[in-house]
């Protein structure tokens, strides 16, 4: 299966995106250079080859959704998820955190509950780690159970930072 690379820029910044005929298949947060963006993408072996209409399709309906979030408007991501690759656990973890909805959050625990699997907080936190669509899966939205900031693979301040922004969101 071929993998494309294709590039978003937003006033936050510059993402790259790898799309899949089934849909996003991995975003990274924005960064300041194509460079920088790139050298967070956790696939290898990529194409940059025309992508597909409907590929271009997805990109143009994700740029507009990303630069309406980072101006602090409601979104709703609707582009398809590539969601091969997950374990089965992975997968329904993630696909929960999908549908937090924005403003809202839930702890590691409640999310492992969630999804059948009482206790294993932990392992949700992998699950969250191995998130190749941030952003678009929100696992910023998923927290400590004392309600405290944790592990997130943009950093800390840039949790805070979406969490804030979405709280605005809803007020």
């Amino acid at each position: 299966m071929t993998r494309k690379l294709a590039w978003i820029r937003i006033e936050r910044g510059i993402l790259a995106s790898i799309w899949s005929e089934q849909g996003l298949y991995e975003l990274t947060f924005p960064y300041p250079s194509q460079q920088e963006a790139k050298t967070h993408l956790t696939t290898s072996g990529l194409s940059e080859v025309a992508l597909t209409p409907a590929q271009q399709q997805w990109l143009k309906l994700l740029t507009d959704q990303l630069q309406e979030y980072f101006s602090g408007k409601p979104v709703a991501f609707s582009v398809p998820i590539d969601w091969t690759g997950y374990s089965e656990f992975r997968l329904k973890a993630l696909q929960f955190t999908a549908a937090i909805p924005t403003g809202q959050v839930a702890t590691y625990g409640g999310v492992a509950a969630a999804v059948g699997r009482p206790g294993a907080a932990r392992a949700v936190g992998g699950a969250m780690h191995a998130n190749r669509t941030p952003i678009v899966v929100p696992c910023h939205r998923v927290i400590g159970s004392d309600g405290s900031l944790t592990g997130f693979g943009g950093g800390l301040t840039l949790k805070q930072e979406l969490l804030g922004l979405e709280q605005k969101k809803t007020e």
